[in-house]
């Protein structure tokens, strides 16, 4: 897998002289900013695979970066902040971020993180090659032409709902859903009765795709925030075999 260009936005110096020097230690091309002016700039002139945005900018705040970045720009977005409040996740995440990393953070994780954004940006470049009507992630596989979703060669029977809620995940694999972006695409829209209704619907779903214990979960719960489904490695799948 090719290393894919990172734009770090963060006026934080220490911060960003951290950032960049694990990404230069890993051989990530990688271009600094400190401010969302200059984010918006050189994401529109360099075409960065990956951005790894602060939310507390100098000249504008961070959600705003990532709206004016979404409305010609699908890259991943991954939020790096001190802002650990849920409301703040939320607003990012609805705002079109794919991930959220709180300060304090590890290098480790956020590393991890760039691979996931690494793995969906992909993702999502073979499924625009490919264009096919079938989804394949692990043990799972639906078939949308047909309608029918399979946990290995044995066909899963899904409810209604059920089925719009594993096509909307599969649809976003590697990015974090939240409660109000499901159920505004599901219902179209949030109220309080519908989040409740979106738990019991999620439960039911997760029972019947890991049914069977040997089979490597792949959806991701953020208490609080909403859904995510990872993407499982196919290398996963053959050491499970061998």
């Amino acid at each position: 897998m090719n290393k894919p260009l990172i734009l770090v936005v963060e006026d934080d110096r220490p911060i960003r002289n951290l950032i960049s020097a694990t990404l230069k230690m890993h051989d990530y091309k990688f271009i600094a900013v400190g401010n969302g002016a200059e984010a918006v700039l050189e994401a529109s002139s360099h075409n960065p695979d990956i951005m790894l945005l602060d939310l507390g900018l100098p000249d504008m705040d961070g959600v705003d970066v990532i709206k004016r970045i979404r409305s010609w720009s699908d890259m991943p977005i991954i939020v790096i902040s001190a802002r650990s409040e849920d409301r703040d996740k939320i607003d990012a995440l609805d705002s079109g971020a794919d991930d959220y990393l709180t300060k304090p953070f590890s290098v480790e994780e956020l590393l991890a993180r760039i691979r996931v954004a690494q793995r969906r940006l992909s993702v999502v470049q073979t499924d625009r090659a490919a264009s096919g009507p079938l989804f394949v992630n692990g043990d799972l596989k639906i078939d949308l032409a047909a309608g029918l979703v399979f946990l290995g060669n044995e066909q899963i029977h899904l409810t209604p709902i059920e089925y719009k809620l594993i096509c909307l995940l599969a649809a976003n694999v590697g990015k974090v859903l939240t409660h109000t972006f499901i159920t505004q695409k599901i219902w179209g829209s949030s109220w309080e009765n519908d989040i409740a209704s979106l738990r019991v619907f999620m439960a039911t779903l997760r029972r019947k795709l890991e049914s069977d214990p040997d089979t490597k979960r792949c959806i991701q719960t953020h208490i609080g925030v909403g859904y995510r489904m990872i993407r499982i490695d196919p290398a996963d799948k053959e050491e499970k075999e061998q």
